[in-house]
């Protein structure tokens, strides 16, 4: 890996470091490939579902509103959530899964986490340079990447990432805001395509406190649940009562601690997090989001389909591992200096949904469907 100190950025560009971050993820390989990688239900089962992609747009747009809303470095925040995701396989967390499962049986006791895949794709896996991988980002966006959320520290990190950032402490308020921003974008949005598609109802979820109050709110606008605008004025609501929720709460401590410049690695991960719900909002969003893993992630039809998702990265790891020749020539050519499984597993990482069901289907000559 190449030292660190390349990802500040050169003088000779009009644009400020971070609006430069930005337009390097969003030219990206891996950001379009997030077009047709499931979010929570597989991508071809309907246009209206959100996908990765619609899902960093949406965090984007909630942690800039949070960002400018307590004076924090907006751009930051921007590309930190556009580039999140971006170590997500096809089909949703299911296939991170198995893919860390498969790699851990073969003795990769790193095995695969997306959170630090995003940080691999940002550093090593996307070329765009002839003398060094990756896209040639600051710190503080690679940082943000890396520690989206904690623990920070994870046993399999390597000595050259400890050594450079900071895992004993907090990441910039700004890498805080779009974990926040992530939170709250898709629980809200998983409710909506749930709803939409029939997954689960209303009735599911209002014993909620927050449930409650969201429908109280709009039911002042003189909108009653059962019309065709309850289910768009309901995650409307919910979005702005978290986000106004988190601005109260956090306003004030982030005012005491932000400076001129993102405040990477100063903030011991022992402390609180000056970035957070208010204790009673905190309770109520866990409660809810109890109730969606229940009603609907654990949905019938969304584990059939995730488990057929599954057995395509099974098959396709397996396929890989057994005949490297089946690997497109461009992850060939990286066996000289990486072990085949890591380049198996990078190569199934970024597939989208569809073009790894194409590939078993290529490769088994079964039909997904």
């Amino acid at each position: 890996m190449e030292p660190f100190d390349r990802f500040f950025p050169l003088q000779d560009d009009f644009r400020d470091p971070f609006s430069r971050d930005r337009d390097r993820v969003l030219h990206s390989s891996s950001f379009r490939r997030l077009e047709y990688k499931t979010q929570v239900f597989l991508n071809h089962e309907g246009d209206y579902f959100r996908t990765r992609l619609t899902h960093s747009l949406e965090v984007s747009q909630i942690a800039r509103t949070l960002s400018r809303q307590m004076g924090l470095d907006e751009t930051l925040s921007e590309v930190i959530a556009l580039s999140h995701d971006l170590g997500h396989t096809p089909f949703g967390h299911v296939g991170g899964d198995e893919l860390d499962r498969l790699l851990k049986a073969d003795g990769h006791r790193n095995g695969f986490e997306h959170n630090f895949q995003s940080f691999r794709v940002l550093t090593t896996l996307e070329k765009r340079y002839r003398d060094f991988d990756g896209l040639n980002l600051t710190f503080a966006t690679l940082e943000g990447v890396l520690k989206h959320s904690p623990p920070y520290d994870k046993p399999f990190l390597p000595a050259s990432i400890r050594e450079c950032f900071a895992l004993d402490r907090h990441p910039s308020l700004e890498a805080m805001v779009v974990d926040h921003a992530d939170e709250i974008a898709y629980t809200s949005h998983d409710i909506d395509d749930g709803v939409k598609y029939g997954l689960i109802g209303f009735d599911d979820l209002k014993d909620l406190e927050i449930v409650a109050r969201v429908d109280a709110a709009v039911r002042a606008e003189g909108v009653k649940e059962g019309e065709y605008l309850y289910r768009h004025r309901f995650v409307a609501a919910l979005i702005k009562l978290l986000v106004e929720d988190l601005i109260g709460f956090s306003a004030p401590k982030v005012e005491a601690l932000r400076g001129p410049k993102p405040l990477c690695g100063v903030l011991e991960a022992s402390s609180p997090l000056p970035v957070a719900f208010s204790p009673s909002t905190a309770t109520e969003l866990k409660r809810l989001k109890k109730r969606l893993y229940q009603k609907l992630y654990r949905h019938e039809k969304i584990i059939r389909k995730m488990h057929a998702g599954k057995e395509c990265v099974r098959a396709l790891y397996r396929a890989y591992g057994e005949d490297p020749d089946l690997l497109p020539s461009a992850q060939r050519s990286l066996l000289e200096h990486r072990a085949l499984h890591r380049v198996v597993a990078d190569t199934i990482a970024s597939m989208t949904d569809r073009y790894a069901l194409k590939s078993y289907h290529e490769i088994y000559g079964i039909s997904y469907r």
